[in-house]
């Protein structure tokens, strides 16, 4: 690993925890050889939640807008907020005298990554994805280096500019993996019994949400447990179904120490983003991916094949799913321990635990 001395880097990582948690990977492995960050976050909500512990960083809120369609009537109105954010920008990296700029994913990527290319800057973006998205196609034009989480997503930015597979980074509080029994013990669950940990958090999850409420009565009676994250947006949805039958396990609206929940967990059901993969991966956890059908390119099935083809997952499509059918579906996957401990040793062979160094490396040779 290349040693990076005062050197300062901004990172745009704002507007989803996809963007902001392998944002803050980096700037703790940067800041761990020496150098200075500053990260550039949304004014939602998801951010102010997971930047809650990270006070030794610095973080700086900054306006966002997603880009409307060519030909939209929102469009003008998008190229004016760009145009402010950008300004901002220049005067943040200036203030803050940047050597580069890393753009993690989105909008609230393109103002600083323009502004440093505009600076003189190293600049670079990275894509956690198998699919780009029209964000980080327009990001790259901007970077002088594609970085990518996944192989298969290296050939879909063309021949333009350096692209290099370095995976998706993994927030420093998940590194260390707590024992089964002691994250079990740290939700009141039972150790004697096997542990679904349902991630609803995500944007767009409230379909998955619904489901696993559904089923908790099915899932009580089978002896199985849920370790539920909604999410703050679903949790008020969700919670009659906890209080209806508490023997099904525990409904947390946000939980800031994850890897408590992934070390508990005997099996996730989640959507698939790429940041969630690469820690389900880290953790060897068997999981049901149900991709967010709406999601930019259908990136998340992409995703999610990438993890059901060597056989870690199961990939399970939204609109084949029903309250009738789901919780049978979980308990005959529950049931097969071969299957199970194959799915465990797969997403092992999946894992890339060192991609914030990979990432550092690659910046900081720029810088030499």
């Amino acid at each position: 690993m290349l040693t990076i001395s005062d050197k300062r880097l901004v990172i745009a990582c704002g507007g989803t925890g996809g963007h902001l948690f392998p944002g803050i990977a980096v700037a703790e492995a940067w800041t761990r050889q020496g150098g200075e960050v500053l990260l550039l976050i949304s004014e939602k909500q998801i951010d102010a939640l997971a930047t809650e512990g990270y006070d030794h960083l610095r973080f700086e809120k900054m306006p966002s807008i997603a880009m409307p369609g060519l030909f939209s009537v929102k469009m003008p109105g998008f190229l004016l907020a760009f145009l402010r954010s950008l300004g901002a920008c220049r005067r943040l990296l200036r203030d803050f005298r940047a050597d580069a700029v890393l753009g993690m994913g989105g909008f609230t990527s393109a103002a600083p990554l323009a502004a440093g290319r505009i600076a003189g800057l190293p600049t670079f973006i990275h894509e956690s994805n198998a699919i780009p998205g029209k964000a980080n196609r327009l990001n790259a034009v901007f970077s002088r280096a594609v970085l990518v989480g996944f192989a298969e997503c290296a050939p879909l930015f063309g021949k333009g500019r350096p692209v290099e597979v370095v995976g998706t980074p993994l927030r420093p509080s998940l590194v260390n993996r707590p024992s089964r029994e002691a994250s079990l013990a740290r939700f009141g669950l039972d150790p004697g019994k096997k542990t679904v940990m349902v991630m609803g958090g995500s944007q767009g999850a409230r379909r998955v949400n619904e489901l696993v409420a559904a089923s908790l009565p099915r899932f009580a009676e089978a002896g199985i447990q849920v370790l539920h994250i909604s999410g703050p947006g679903d949790y008020a949805l969700v919670k009659p179904a906890y209080e209806a039958c508490p023997a099904a396990g525990t409904l947390h609206d946000f939980c800031s120490e994850i890897q408590y929940a992934y070390a508990a967990a005997d099996l996730a059901i989640c959507r698939s983003g790429a940041s969630t993969l690469t820690e389900l991966a880290y953790y060897e956890i068997p999981s049901v991916l149900i991709p967010y059908p709406f999601a930019a390119e259908d990136h998340q099935t992409a995703n999610a094949r990438i993890f059901s083809v060597p056989g870690a997952a199961e990939l399970w499509v939204q609109g084949a799913l029903n309250e009738e059918n789901f919780s049978g579906k979980i308990l005959t996957l529950l049931n097969d321990d071969e299957k199970l401990a194959k799915m465990k040793g797969a997403a092992s062979n999946l894992a890339l635990p060192d991609a914030s160094g990979r990432v550092c490396d690659v910046i900081s040779a720029a810088l030499v």
